[in-house]
């Protein structure tokens, strides 16, 4: 379709039909989780019981998402994806009729999330996974960082939609807009080619296939160095649900500025996915470049002086932000062995959304009981920690590399 690097899956008509379908899909769950934090927080005032939500919608990527990337690897992706995204469309729609009929309080938000997340952990791996067969081997790394500009840019639209329509409408309606956006999504994964897809081998059944993901990762020093990176900044610097709306009403009196402030992130997110899918190969430098500018934005977001100077500096945020998650995904994808994507797919989920249940609630009790901007400010902080001392590892291992390469051969005199 295009000859641009950054578009050049699109060449292929299963990948249009699968990012329209999931742009449009994505934009409705941006409009439930912002509806969702906006609740809450009216609920309780506390930005810690919006912490707590978070940690109940991602603690079984932690505890499942592996095991997730295990069935992902030995089952067909499109037809899990299909269970999947009906089982969401069924949750929104459940708690839109809820709030209906006047029974929603925080247990029932918990609970919802929680069965959210269960399957949210299953699908992430069979969705992310099917993205790898929309394209020919060579062009993963493209398709997979315009998957994640999908999902991250779609931020641009969901929460202003849903600062905008929350007054107007009441959550409830938010809740079955998304439950009715996800036939956006369903009908591509029914209407695709399936003779044009590129399928990856099923994993063998038997044996240790989390260990022999977990060990593969390990055995990869760029990849080990990566991780651990992606891991720590992925608990603390990405809990804008929490930490945003915290700011938006304590430091400049406006719960509607949250859902602006989350749209600037994903003007930025779509910026920097898109940048990283231009990029014929990622490369170790770009993804610490860009945590590089995801923790210092950050830390001139915590105390911008103006709500305008915070919805400019969301930009350069959500752009570092989502150039950092795309450079983990493309680098993984162009590591690993075709039988291993699902699971090492699900490890970088792991590492990003199941560390959620950690940083969320910290991030909540940060944001209450210490400061609004500190409760953006600290993730800034550990980035740039995390990020320079992995930067320095990856640097050391690439001059032992290269040493090794170079390292003249000894002739012994006959």
């Amino acid at each position: 379709m295009s000859s641009s690097p950054m578009f050049q899956s699109l060449r292929h008509r299963n990948a249009r039909l699968f990012f329209v379908g999931l742009l449009v899909s994505t934009v409705g769950t941006w409009v439930q989780m912002t509806a969702m934090a906006l609740l809450v927080y009216e609920l309780t005032g506390n930005a810690t019981d919006v912490g707590v939500t978070m940690f109940c919608q991602f603690l079984p990527m932690l505890v499942l998402g592996v095991y997730a990337g295990v069935v992902a690897d030995r089952r067909d992706k499109r037809r899990m994806a299909l269970l999947t995204q009906t089982l969401q469309a069924v949750q929104a729609l459940v708690l839109g009729a809820l709030y209906f009929l006047d029974w929603i309080n925080l247990p029932v938000l918990y609970s919802l999330s929680l069965v959210l997340g269960i399957v949210n952990a299953f699908d992430n791996p069979a969705r992310r996974g099917f993205v790898t067969e929309l394209v020919e081997p060579h062009e993963i790394p493209n398709a997979v960082s315009l998957n994640t500009a999908v999902m991250t840019g779609s931020r641009v639209i969901g929460p202003a939609l849903a600062a905008a329509l929350k007054g107007p409408l009441g959550a409830g309606w938010l809740f079955v807009i998304n439950g009715l956006s996800f036939t956006a999504i369903l009908w591509p994964l029914l209407a695709i080619d399936r003779s044009a897809l590129f399928r990856a081998p099923h994993a063998k059944r038997g044996g240790t296939p989390v260990r022999d993901a977990l060990r593969f990762v390990s055995r990869d020093r760029r990849l080990l160095v990566v991780f651990v990176t992606f891991t720590i900044v992925g608990t603390f610097a990405f809990n804008y649900n929490v930490s945003l709306l915290k700011i938006a009403d304590v430091r400049y009196g406006s719960e509607t500025l949250f859902g602006i402030l989350l749209a600037s992130t994903g003007l930025g997110s779509m910026v920097g996915s898109l940048l990283t899918a231009a990029r014929r190969r990622v490369t170790t430098t770009w993804f610490f470049g860009n945590g590089l500018l995801l923790g210092v934005s950050g830390l001139c977001l915590a105390w911008a002086p103006t709500a305008w100077a915070a919805v400019l500096l969301g930009i350069p945020v959500g752009m570092g932000g989502a150039a950092f998650i795309a450079g983990q995904n493309a680098i993984s994808q162009q590591e690993s062995p075709p039988d291993m994507r699902g699971r090492i797919l699900a490890l970088g989920a792991v590492a990003f959304l199941g560390s959620t249940p950690i940083g969320a609630p910290i991030t909540g009790w940060v944001a209450d009981h210490v400061g609004a901007e500190w409760s953006l400010a600290y993730g800034g902080a550990v980035t740039l920690a995390a990020v320079s001392v992995g930067y320095s590892l990856r640097r050391r291992q690439q001059r032992d590399e290269l040493a090794a390469a170079v390292q003249p051969t000894v002739e012994v005199a006959p």
